[in-house]
């Protein structure tokens, strides 16, 4: 067997473990975020969900032709836009009643998704450049949510501060932020596979 095949094989058991690692925080999150009403923690509980699909997206696209994987790049550039959706949504919502979340269950949940966050980005960062847009976005995918479970965990302490929940909504936002830069990221790199895969194919373009 090849270096390439027993790398393929790696990434492949590695994007599975990691896929099942976040479907389950993600129920984790969205049972928390339910019940203190935190804008951060909804889009974090979708970004761990993103997180999932990403990672199994990853799975079952490995060994594809590059022309299929920049495809589902593009897809996965979609799906990363997901969870600013929705932290879009919860965050108008609750801005005509910024109710504080409790602060003491806001930083034991961040502090479990950074711990899950940083396992994720130490097993993914030594495949970053294997798979492409994939494994770019999976990748950039579990970065943003280390990011963001530290703000999580500074929002706790604000909120315990202040008793205030704007502080909440406004990271909300932030972690639109984040997602919508990874999106265009991801969107970048699967343009680019695109590129390369016409070129490979033959169809170069004359202009």
């Amino acid at each position: 067997m090849t270096e390439a095949a027993d790398r393929a094989r790696a990434l492949r058991g590695v994007v599975l473990a990691v896929a099942l690692l976040n479907l389950a925080y993600m129920v984790v999150e969205l049972v928390v975020a339910a019940q203190v009403r935190s804008v951060a923690l909804v889009a974090d509980s979708v970004d761990f969900f993103e997180d999932f699909a990403v990672n199994l997206l990853i799975f079952l696209a490995l060994g594809w032709s590059l022309a299929r994987r920049a495809a589902v790049g593009k897809v996965l550039a979609g799906i990363i836009v997901l969870p600013a959706v929705a932290a879009l949504v919860m965050a108008v919502l609750k801005a005509g009643d910024p109710e504080p979340p409790d602060p003491g269950l806001l930083m034991l949940t961040a502090g479990g998704s950074i711990a899950v966050n940083v396992v994720c980005t130490l097993v993914l960062v030594r495949f970053r450049a294997d798979g492409g847009s994939l494994t770019t976005a999976a990748y950039l995918a579990a970065r943003n949510d280390v990011i963001a479970g530290v703000a999580i965990l500074a929002l706790g302490a604000v909120t315990l501060w202040t008793g205030s929940g704007w502080p909440d909504i406004v990271l909300g936002l932030f972690i639109v932020a984040l997602n919508l830069s990874a999106a265009k990221e991801v969107w970048e790199a699967a343009t680019e596979e695109q590129l390369a895969a016409k070129a490979l194919a033959g169809e170069f373009d004359d202009d």
